[in-house]
């Protein structure tokens, strides 16, 4: 599996939450930020998007498809110069998930958010604040293809329909960070960059691909097919991390993950992550999770057990 579908494929055990917007007239919406990606795609129309961290407003219109970065507040508007007007209040008239704001509809909007979990840093952390898939361009198809499918799925809903709208808006996010991936320019930093070097990328492969090799930095400098001194350098200008501390940031979410899983125990996730003893798995967990292993699998278990479940 590759570094991309490796992270993503925390997605299978997190929930996909999707809704829309009906807007007419003057209006203005405030959103609150969420510990999570948010993917809004115009269906009709046009607007204003402001975020946070941005100096420039966009203007999105009829067809456009913008992915945020977490923990970010944004204003949808037809006009940025009128009173915002708090989404959270207005969705708690939604019905289905779609709110109406002002008379008519001038704008049609589907949203949906994406949840990872502890993978959040690890994904999240190199996304720019917004990125903008215009409607006209040859990347949009598959997204375009992808939303006429989950908005008839959610417009006429049959047996299936969750999987379809889950599995279709996976799609529109890898879709979304393939865009990301060939459009970032050389220095914004994080491990999706180090995806698109052709030096960098064959190290991350082999790291996702062998996480309980004990990795040197020669090795990984040797597949890089530089001087140790050199790719330590540029691994870190580009990852934002040494390579031995991101080898340990990959072991660590799939320590994480497998711990939620509950399947394995904390002895066979040590030798699986290439640990000599449980207590060198703890220890190196402990520093990069601020818990133990057993902490950490005791506080998610608890959580799934007082989750409610999602309409």
């Amino acid at each position: 599996m590759d570094p991309l579908s490796d992270i993503l494929s925390t997605l299978a055990n997190q929930p996909l939450y999707f809704g829309g917007l009906r807007a007419g007239g003057a209006w203005a919406l405030r959103f609150s930020p969420l510990d999570a990606l948010k993917f809004n795609a115009v269906l009709h129309g046009a607007c204003w998007l402001r975020v946070d961290g941005m100096d420039t407003p966009i203007r999105l219109q009829q067809g456009d498809c913008v992915l945020l970065s977490r923990g970010r507040r944004f204003v949808l508007a037809s006009d940025l110069g009128l009173p915002v007007r708090d989404a959270d209040d207005l969705y708690r008239d939604a019905v289905e998930g779609v709110a109406q704001c002002g008379d008519g509809q001038d704008l049609q909007l589907l949203g949906s958010r994406f949840s990872f979990g502890e993978a959040a840093d690890l994904l999240l952390g190199s996304l720019p604040p917004a990125l903008v898939i215009r409607g006209d361009s040859e990347q949009a198809a598959v997204l375009h293809w992808a939303l006429q499918r989950i908005a008839r799925e959610l417009s006429s809903p049959s047996p299936g329909t969750a999987a379809m709208t889950q599995h279709l808006g996976h799609m529109m996010l890898v879709q979304a960070l393939r865009i990301h991936l060939s459009q970032a320019p050389p220095e914004c930093p994080g491990w999706l960059a180090a995806l698109s070097e052709p030096r960098l990328a064959p190290v991350m492969h082999a790291i996702h691909a062998h996480p309980a090799r004990r990795w040197t930095v020669s090795e990984l400098s040797a597949l890089a097919g530089t001087s140790r001194s050199s790719f330590a350098l540029r691994f870190k200008q580009v990852c934002g991390l040494s390579p031995l501390e991101y080898v340990t940031r990959w072991r660590m979410h799939l320590a994480s993950r497998w711990l939620r899983d509950g399947q394995l125990t904390i002895s066979v996730i040590a030798e699986r992550l290439g640990y000599e003893s449980d207590s060198a798995f703890s220890s190196a967990f402990k520093r990069t999770m601020k818990q133990t292993p057993t902490a950490y699998r005791a506080r998610h278990s608890c959580g799934a057990r007082h989750r409610l479940p999602s309409g």
